[in-house]
């Protein structure tokens, strides 16, 4: 039984090592290509330069547009987010303390949000009405929309597992309902509000439809639009087009990077509890 164990052990390993270098193997042709010269970036190989070519990166950073690109980008991923998470957070621990037919209900409908797509036709009425269509504000209005279900799937979860003793313990201290939510329970929730930031901002970064359907102006477009750009731009200097991406992946990678250990736990415990 135990030889068994081992066999299987050593099989799922060998499976694990070669998804990440399927995961990886591109990414090694992103960074060995960002510094070669047009000629050696035009084959898109995975052997080495012969000469480094940083200065790649400089002629990209010195493009007024990508700098432009880059700060919408920002604005739209840190405003989303930040909306979300607020909204998803007081909306779940007021639907998971009040457990009444009515909330449960409500509770349902949002998680719809899950498997319902998005009705895009519908959105460009509603934010041609309002007036919003084309502007950041509609842009991180609707990002919110979208993210709101699965964030307040896991914070509900997360907060049913938090013991009720506490809000008794707090409101007989005469703390009152925002105090409560704010200084108690929100500071417990770290876990799950650094899994619904890593996740949200990640979605958003690299979103594609609603830059290209909601926000006309080329002024007003994020970072993934400008890549998409300049493919037909530098279709011909590789080299420029993976420094690109590089600089486009970094704010991402870093930010997995702090919060990848409560990245799982968020996730499971969002799941499981409550």
């Amino acid at each position: 039984m135990a030889k068994r164990e081992k066999r299987l052990n050593i099989i799922l390993a060998a499976v694990m090592w070669l998804m990440s270098l399927i995961i990886l193997v591109p990414f090694a042709m992103i960074v060995l290509n960002s510094v070669k010269n047009v000629a050696e970036s035009a084959v898109m190989s995975l052997r080495l330069p012969t000469e480094l070519h940083f200065e790649n990166f400089a002629q990209v950073l010195k493009d007024p547009k990508l700098l432009r690109s880059f700060g919408n980008s920002v604005l739209l991923t840190s405003a989303s987010t930040v909306l979300t998470i607020l909204l998803s957070s007081i909306g779940a621990f007021v639907l998971s303390r009040n457990r009444t037919k009515g909330n449960r209900c409500l509770y349902m409908v949002i998680l719809l949000g899950l498997v319902a797509p998005i009705n895009y036709i519908t959105s460009v009425k509603v934010m041609q009405f309002f007036h919003i269509i084309n502007t950041f504000t509609g842009a991180i209005l609707l990002y919110t929309a979208q993210y709101i279900p699965f964030t307040v799937f896991i914070y509900y979860g997360f907060i049913g597992g938090i013991s009720k003793t506490l809000d008794e313990a707090a409101l007989i201290d005469g703390c009152s309902g925002p105090r409560l939510f704010y200084s108690i329970i929100f500071p417990l929730l770290k876990p799950v509000t650094m899994t619904a930031l890593i996740l949200n901002a990640l979605y958003c970064w690299n979103d594609f439809i609603v830059p290209l359907y909601f926000l006309n102006s080329s002024q007003k477009w994020g970072i993934v639009m400008l890549t998409y750009n300049y493919f037909s731009q530098f279709v011909s200097s590789w080299n420029l087009v993976c420094a690109t991406m590089l600089i486009i992946m970094a704010p991402i990678v870093i930010l997995y990077i702090v919060g990848q250990k409560y990245l799982i736990s968020g996730i499971t415990a969002g799941a499981v509890k409550g």
